[in-house]
């Protein structure tokens, strides 16, 4: 048997037949975040050429996990996961859970991704916790050694947030200053915004409101609740002994 032919009788080489290859299960995770237009895909896994993204789109449908409905155009149609995709979404999920609870963090925060952690941002905003009317946030990434770079989330009364990459002008009401560590551990739970901010590794300059109420309107990772569960679950331990 060939070292690349897999024993389909077997029921995890025929489920790794369908997740695979590589970035697909991103492909998926970006789908059932929401995500449906290929350009509103593409920014939710920034590393895939468009070619690449397109390829995938037409291996899922051809497996039967997506349907892409609309007309034939990339910008104008849009693709949705079917029942059957769904269906892999909670295993999928408990595989990120498995990686994020004992895969170390200092091997997690090596590779980052400015535009694919603001993206993931934009989303997790509780827009109650802001204030009314139109809001703008500027975020000022320092990522070593490559150049700082910013992103600004507006907020407007009535239409989903919009993540833009350069200045459209608007006026700032909060500035968030951070290297791209720091932004990126705080968010996923490996450390907490309280002490990133606390030894210097963010800074929020503006609005005075927004910024002691960051918490409660930046809503951290999914995935941050398991660090905290087994922060806890230490902190109980050694209280214990």
């Amino acid at each position: 048997m060939s070292e690349t032919t897999y024993p389909l009788f077997c029921p995890v080489a025929m489920a790794a037949e369908m997740i695979e290859p590589r970035w697909t299960m991103l492909v998926l995770c970006e789908l059932w975040s929401g995500s449906s237009r290929f350009s509103q895909i593409q920014r939710g896994v920034p590393g895939m050429s468009p070619g690449l993204l397109a390829k995938r789109l037409r291996d899922l449908e051809t497996k039967g996990l997506v349907i892409k409905t609309g007309a034939s155009g990339k910008e104008h149609s849009e693709y949705f996961t079917t029942p059957l995709a769904d269906e892999l979404e909670p295993v999928v999920r408990q595989l990120g859970e498995w990686a994020h609870r004992n895969i170390h963090s200092e091997v997690s925060l090596e590779r980052l991704d400015a535009r694919m952690l603001m993206w993931n941002i934009r989303r997790k905003i509780n827009r109650l916790e802001l204030p009314p009317g139109q809001c703008v946030i500027q975020f000022t990434l320092d990522d070593p050694p490559n150049v700082t770079v910013n992103y600004w989330l507006v907020f407007k009364p009535g239409i989903e947030p919009d993540l833009c990459y350069s200045d459209q002008g608007f006026s700032v009401d909060l500035f968030i200053v951070s290297s791209l560590r720091a932004l990126t551990s705080a968010w996923m739970g490996h450390t907490s915004f309280d002490s990133e901010i606390a030894a210097g590794n963010i800074s929020l300059i503006g609005h005075a409101i927004m910024a002691r109420s960051l918490t409660k309107w930046l809503i951290t990772s999914s995935y941050a609740g398991i660090c905290q569960a087994d922060r806890n679950s230490a902190s109980g331990q050694i209280a214990a002994e």
